[in-house]
């Protein structure tokens, strides 16, 4: 299948999740507290709906591919619900899938939202309507949705450790070190260091780089001898990002070349290597690691060169050809196969407050590197779907699936609970300044407020996808 729709797919079943996940929040809350729910949707619909269920209907209560309701219809279902005050249940709610996979709606009763529906707003409000309830009811209807987020992405973390395990390799069990892209090399890195602190805190996984490239300083084992400080520019996690979207991770194993499988009739079965041997040495020049290795063999394409490597414990020579594209026929050892790793197991309880810890940590990271955003160099690097696309792998892989989706849960969480109108968090922002001063700000400073907000979200968006557009065509 092409990778582009491997993505698509991957990006279109993770954001479909997660909207369901962050309207049911909305929508739970207001269950909780009796507050009519009139419409809950995954997916937009302009124009038509993919499928409609509205369980109060005494006639057809599904439909399929329907087309939306006219000012008309719009207007006599509004009118019907207001003439009736009887307590609010789940058989009000329309339920639906639109077709327009870009996000979803919950539409709660007496709500300043989206829809603006102003001729609501006139009517006298009714005791099932958001409008009605105690400030913290609605307090807590509005968090419901950034707070199913979070418990989400806790759930789907405290899965994977319970399903998968944890297995890593610590940093210090790396004996080749690191090997480090361009921009790490250009602020002080070295191939073959070894990670030790950031801004004074022990880091030894891949989990820990996050910390390294939001650090002011990191330590790092040069030579396995010296400890040597290295200083991290402001705003190089940008640079950092860049990189991984153009392929090239900022650090990676330096791992041993250990020869895992052999090709038949190429140069390295010839020569006789065998399973098992570790090459150290090309033409003379020394290969200690695949990142030294492989360059050497191309700069020696066509040519039968002599290789030493380790076999038993003793040093051995042997003449390999490399063939014109500067292969061998070896497959090679991945880094678990060659150096000790750790793997860890959980209980279903142990697993519980181990996805609470790996969320509480993303979440802390992701919100230290919005600061970033709100410079140049962050709001050049602004992704639409197309960079929230990319992060997903190339081949469909569920633990990758859903290390992703866990993540996005993280981001969606943080990025609506932001104080601005038309968000979540715009809402709260109101709902706090009523239970501080006692007041309620009137309609019409809510109705302003998220038709500003709504500008500013839907230029936002134009703004990213612009991004995305420009970076894949144009740079």
């Amino acid at each position: 299948m092409d990778t582009f729709l491997i993505k698509a797919l991957q990006l279109i079943l993770s954001l479909s999740i997660l909207v369901l996940i962050h309207e049911f929040g909305h929508y739970f809350f207001s269950r909780v507290f009796k507050v009519r729910v009139e419409k809950f949707y995954m997916f937009f619909h302009p124009w038509f709906k993919f499928l409609k269920y509205n369980p109060d209907n005494k006639g057809k209560k599904w439909s399929f591919f329907c087309a939306n309701d006219s000012e008309e219809e719009a207007n006599k279902k509004s009118e019907e619900m207001y003439a009736n005050d009887k307590p609010a249940t789940w058989r009000d709610t329309e339920y639906g899938i639109g077709w327009l996979p870009l996000g979803g709606y919950c539409k709660i009763a007496g709500m300043i939202d989206e829809s603006m529906d102003k001729a609501q707003m006139e009517r006298p409000a009714k005791s099932w309507e958001f409008r009605s309830k105690p400030a913290y009811q609605r307090l807590f209807i509005m968090i419901g949705g950034v707070l199913f987020n979070f418990l989400m992405a806790i759930a789907i973390y405290a899965g994977i450790v319970y399903c998968y395990g944890e297995e890593y390799i610590p940093f210090e069990n790396a004996t080749e070190g690191m090997a480090y892209c361009d921009s790490a090399h250009k602020i002080g890195f070295v191939d073959g260091d070894i990670p030790l602190m950031a801004d004074g805190e022990a880091i030894s996984t891949f989990a820990d780089f996050p910390k390294m490239i939001m650090a002011s300083k990191v330590a790092v084992l040069r030579n396995h001898v010296d400890t040597v400080e290295i200083s991290i520019p402001k705003q190089f996690a940008l640079q950092a990002n860049k990189d991984v979207e153009n392929g090239e991770l900022f650090m990676t194993y330096r791992v041993p070349v250990v020869v895992k499988q052999l090709q038949p009739r190429m140069g390295a079965e010839k020569a006789g290597l065998k399973e098992g041997d570790k090459l150290v040495a090309v033409n003379g020049v020394e290969t200690s690691s695949y990142d030294l290795f492989m360059p050497e063999l191309k700069k020696n394409a066509g040519k039968t060169v002599p290789m030493k490597f380790l076999r038993g414990g003793k040093l051995l020579t042997a003449n390999v050809a490399i063939d014109d594209a500067g292969k061998i026929g070896i497959m090679l050892s991945s880094p678990v196969e060659v150096f000790e790793t750790v793997k860890k197991s959980y209980s279903l309880l142990q697993s519980i407050p181990r996805g609470v810890e790996l969320g509480w940590e993303k979440i802390t990271t992701y919100v230290s590197s919005l600061k970033l955003v709100f410079t140049k160099e962050g709001a050049q690097s602004l992704g639409g779907f197309g960079t929230i696309g990319s992060i997903f792998p190339n081949q469909w892989d569920w633990l990758s699936f859903w290390m992703t989706t866990a993540f996005l849960s993280v981001i969606l969480a943080v990025m609506n609970i932001l104080p601005i109108p038309a968000l979540d968090g715009g809402h709260v922002v109101f709902l706090i300044w009523e239970m501080v001063t006692r007041r309620k700000p009137s309609i019409k400073v809510l109705e302003n407020a998220q038709i500003v907000g709504m500008i500013l979200l839907f230029a936002l968006l134009l703004y990213a996808n612009a991004n995305d557009i420009y970076r894949f065509f144009l740079k």
